[in-house]
């Protein structure tokens, strides 16, 4: 299947069709609803899709679906979702145990991670530990090929417990066992008592959530980068992603 965009005749059916189901309304964070930008510090929402992200919160189950730790996301929305699950779904803010299980599972890893600090910062590598798992950005070296191996040394002796899969300039590492974001997506699904699920994303990550999605569900990639996306349809960047939340209030005839 080949990706459509999302704003065509039948993306638009699509899009309407769906939201008559009420469905789960769910997002990535980064690269989806704002820009990757060099330091991920400096990510925030807009005031404008932050206010349309609340209109439909109002109506509908809205959930972000984030690599990023719940705490950090929470602070950066200026709205309140229904549901924030961190961590590349390893990290449900309602589903503290299985939050602790991962946290324990990335124990070894990070304390490799210490030991081989200064070597992995003078490649250019910055390690971001969130708990539940850790994302090794290269956006920032200035010699690309030698963070690489950097990475590589590290997770060179890494145990079953953790998985590592790449994404926009990054590695990250996740507990084996930990749900993934295709996971956190059907919990999420049966917590809100929603009919299907609308998601968009823009990595690897989000991947699982496209392969996976069963029928009726509506799944979009932010960015036309990977061809071999599982997604139904894409739109080509984080403005275009505002525009699908104008669309959505209007569909809904929301004030």
């Amino acid at each position: 299947m080949i990706m459509q965009h999302l704003f065509s005749a039948e993306g638009e059916s699509t899009l309407a069709r769906t939201l008559q189901r009420r469905p789960l309304l769910a997002f990535d964070f980064d690269g989806t609803l704002t820009p990757i930008v060099a330091r991920p510090n400096d990510a925030r929402l807009s005031k404008a899709v932050s206010a349309r992200l609340a209109t439909l919160a109002a109506h509908l189950p809205v959930a972000i679906v984030t690599g990023r730790s719940v705490e950090d996301v929470r602070g950066r929305l200026g709205f309140e979702p229904s549901f924030i699950v961190g961590n590349h779904g390893a990290e449900d803010a309602c589903d503290g145990a299985a939050a602790g299980e991962s946290f324990q599972a990335m124990s070894r890893i990070r304390a490799r991670t210490v030991d081989m600090l200064p070597a992995l910062e003078a490649a250019g590598v910055t390690v971001e530990d969130k708990g539940h798992s850790m994302a090794l950005h290269y956006r920032l070296s200035r010699t690309r090929d030698r963070a690489l191996q950097a990475i590589s040394d590290l997770l060179a002796d890494r145990d079953d417990a953790v998985r590592v899969f790449g994404g926009k300039l990054v590695v990250n590492v996740v507990p084996t066992l930990a749900p993934d974001k295709a996971d956190a997506v059907r919990a999420l699904v049966h917590r809100s008592g929603a009919s299907c699920a609308i998601f968009a994303g823009d990595d690897v990550n989000d991947e699982p959530v496209f392969a996976s999605a069963p029928e009726g569900w509506l799944t979009i990639r932010v960015g036309r980068d990977d061809p071999r996306s599982k997604a139904q349809y894409f739109l080509d960047s984080p403005g275009e992603t505002a525009m699908l939340l104008d669309r959505m209030v209007s569909l809904l005839a929301l004030p």
